[in-house]
């Protein structure tokens, strides 16, 4: 077998049971025996199991990152350095994460692997995605905060993160979904479909008026200052 088929068997393995399970509940051994390398090889080709997730992550985001990276050129470049509207940049996020798992496995499986990040206690991932993608990322949150000058920072934070807990829920739970909408509603939905329903919802969250709390505090620091 071929150094790069063996690699790439271990990849797509290890994503898919990783998706599935969970990385604390996947290990090296569920992953060189469906994928029938030993595990040599894994350690050969990725040292520990802390670098093959790393691995796995960076075949979906170093694309993303690139991608990404140059629709926000073509943005900036065609706003000529006004703000960029809310509903543009997340319609280009959504097809830049749309175009990235048609080359790789699926939508599906990149939104999983997304969600179990966050969710599972993997810091080393974190600080891999902040080192290698954190400028994409701190990229597009700046300009949503340009687009959204009324919000507090602190506001925004967590309207992106409900933002993104909604796509990664809906989108990696988008097989059963379509079979409820389906068998209930007679109605057969692609991901772009989906994509449309989504984006004002995501909107409307992010331009939503401020929680009344939030508001009397800014209110309060503002007579303060």
């Amino acid at each position: 077998m071929a150094q790069s088929d063996t690699v790439t068997r271990i990849l797509d393995t290890a994503e898919v049971l990783f998706a599935e399970r969970g990385f604390a509940e996947t290990s090296l051994r569920n992953i060189t025996s469906k994928a029938r390398v030993n595990l040599a090889a894994v350690n050969y080709h990725f040292g520990s199991k802390k670098a093959l997730i790393q691995a796995v992550f960076a075949r979906y985001l170093d694309p993303f990152s690139e991608r990404f990276h140059t629709a926000l050129d073509e943005l900036e470049a065609h706003y000529q350095g006004q703000p960029i509207p809310l509903e543009v940049l997340l319609e280009t996020m959504a097809t830049t994460v749309l175009a990235v798992p048609a080359e790789r496995n699926s939508l599906k499986v990149f939104m999983r692997l997304l969600g179990l990040a966050y969710s599972q206690a993997q810091g080393h991932l974190r600080r891999y995605i902040q080192q290698q993608y954190g400028d994409v990322f701190t990229r597009f949150t700046e300009l949503v905060r340009k687009a959204t000058p009324e919000l507090p920072d602190a506001e925004r934070f967590w309207r992106l993160h409900f933002m993104l807990g909604t796509v990664i829920f809906t989108l990696s739970g988008l097989d059963a979904l379509r079979d409820i909408a389906a068998k209930d509603y007679q109605e057969q939905v692609t991901v772009r479909d989906l994509v449309r329903r989504l984006r004002p919802v995501v909107v409307a969250a992010m331009n939503a008026p401020l929680p009344a709390a939030v508001e009397e505090g800014n209110h309060g620091n503002a007579q303060a200052s």
